[in-house]
């Protein structure tokens, strides 16, 4: 699904750009902990589950439609069938590579020579449909070898795939486990209640409302009389106005709103947004105290928390783990600018655009990857000004895939899954022979387009990759080009 950006927000909601469940994936209503990395439409549809590592907790059921997915393929063998399979299903064109990969013969064939991805992969790469600047390099994640590369250090405007620079920063500063806190708090003289914004973009009314509740047993306790509600979204600073300007893909930037400023009642894509994200939630609290049986005595105003004011009610957002799984399988632009504040506030910056780009670019920096002409100017890819290369997006994926840092390992788990998930989910069908072998970030501008993940080879290999387009006039052409090199790794070359 491509990512449109810089649309308009007045006229009626343009509801192309919601996501859409495809027609042939059941989705699961509730967790799972299925640890499925790699499938295909092909005998088994399962590849070398331990070799990619992508593991961890999706609160969407997004693993489990991927389960119930590979039980149905696997009964079909592959294909679809009319009901009737007299001579039972036959084995994919490709499934001695997938019996290899799960080590069904006695080891695995050697590894494709640089060489052979070349002769593989550079005409893909000189079609038209690809503009006038292409960068790709490919990397062996389990040796950090370089298998493939041209223009490895070309800066290029990435779009959305510089969210997984800004997901690896920020889950090596935090750590997986974070949580970020929305608090109420009490002044000492028990007359203004404040609340107080963490950066949450996630928080919505359900977790309002836990907070009205524990606020209101709190000033019962107290014995406290009707209260001033001010709310506090001084965590962040600078412009709240992303530079594309007022847009349906990003509320304004606030440590205090809810359901990223979305008027609508969707929870990705596009959609008419707030521009008072603070003040919405404010005035929903307030409503909610009122409901909870705590008066106020006027419409809540902008102020912060007086000196010496107590917590009296606390929310905590899921992990940063949900959080960055969820900004990337749905390139969700408002947790990315989330993310990058709060890696600015780790690293004692303001949580400002300029802010998080210090600290992002900083803290890639500390993992060692290669930031020459590395431009970082927002965490989502909505601004044109972004500068990557191709080489710090393979380099990053494949340290997340390795040992050293574990705590990179959502990176993987969030990339949305070919022709199962998020922006891939209509992108690759079910007798693709590379769906579900791929789990890569999109990005999409328009004259920009651009995919960097993972890939499992034919010999069972992962291997981290990533392709940069500009000047491209096609988005659909650009992108089935995309699609058309990443499935030529999973094929492999010999």
């Amino acid at each position: 699904m491509a990512e449109p950006v810089e649309k308009p927000t007045d006229g009626p909601l343009n509801r192309w750009g919601r996501w859409k469940v495809p027609k042939n994936l059941k989705r699961g209503s509730g967790p799972a902990d299925l640890r499925l990395v790699a499938g295909s439409a092909v005998l088994g549809l399962v590849v070398a589950a331990g070799a990619v590592l992508a593991t961890g907790p999706w609160d969407s059921g997004q693993r489990k439609a991927e389960r119930d997915r590979v039980a149905v393929l696997q009964r079909a063998g592959g294909a679809h069938h009319d009901g009737t399979t007299p001579d039972g299903p036959k084995p994919a064109a490709s499934a001695p590579a997938v019996l290899k990969a799960l080590g069904a013969t006695g080891g695995l064939t050697a590894p494709a020579g640089a060489s052979g991805l070349d002769a593989a992969l550079t005409p893909l790469l000189d079609v038209p449909a690809l503009g006038s600047v292409r960068t790709a390099v490919v990397v062996d994640a389990s040796t950090g070898k370089q298998l493939y590369a041209r223009g490895a250090a070309t800066p290029m405007t990435p779009a959305s795939t510089v969210k997984i620079a800004t997901a690896a920063a920020a889950l090596s500063a935090l750590g997986p486990a974070h949580r970020i806190a929305t608090t109420v708090r009490l002044s000492p003289d028990s007359r203004t209640l404040t609340l107080v914004g963490g950066g949450d973009p996630t928080l919505d009314k359900a977790a309002l409302r836990s907070l009205a509740a524990d606020t209101a047993r709190s000033l019962r306790d107290a014995g406290a009389g009707p209260v001033r509600l001010t709310y506090d979204a001084s965590r962040y600073s600078g412009p709240a106005l992303h530079p594309i300007g007022p847009n349906e893909n990003i509320a304004p930037v606030s440590a205090l709103m809810t359901d990223e400023g979305r008027l609508d009642r969707s929870d990705r894509g596009p959609a008419p947004r707030t521009d008072d994200p603070a003040g919405d939630a404010a005035r929903t609290f307030a409503d909610l105290l009122d409901d909870a049986g705590v008066a106020t005595r006027s419409a809540p105003a902008s102020g912060r928390a007086p000196a010496k004011a107590r917590t009296v009610a606390t929310h905590l957002s899921k992990p940063l783990s949900a959080l960055v799984e969820r900004a990337l399988t749905n390139s969700d632009n408002d947790i990315a600018e989330a993310l990058a504040r709060q890696t600015a506030l780790k690293a004692g910056e303001p949580a400002s655009f300029a802010g998080g780009r210090r600290a992002v670019t900083a803290r890639l920096k500390s993992l060692g990857l290669p930031l020459g002409g590395a431009r970082l100017s927002d965490g989502s890819g909505l601004d044109r000004a972004d500068r990557v290369t191709a080489g710090l997006l393979a380099r990053l994926l494949a340290l997340a895939a390795g040992p050293d840092h574990p705590e990179l390992r959502p990176v993987l788990t969030g990339l949305p899954v070919a022709g199962f998930s998020g922006t891939l989910g209509d992108r690759y069908t079910a007798t693709s022979p590379a769906t579900g072998l791929i789990r890569a970030k999109t990005g999409t501008l328009t004259g920009v387009n651009s995919l960097a993940g993972t890939a499992v080879d034919a010999q069972g290999r992962l291997l981290a990759f990533a392709f940069l387009a500009s000047g491209t006039t096609s988005a659909e052409d650009a992108e089935a080009s995309l699609d058309s090199l990443a499935t030529t790794l999973t094929q492999g070359t010999r």
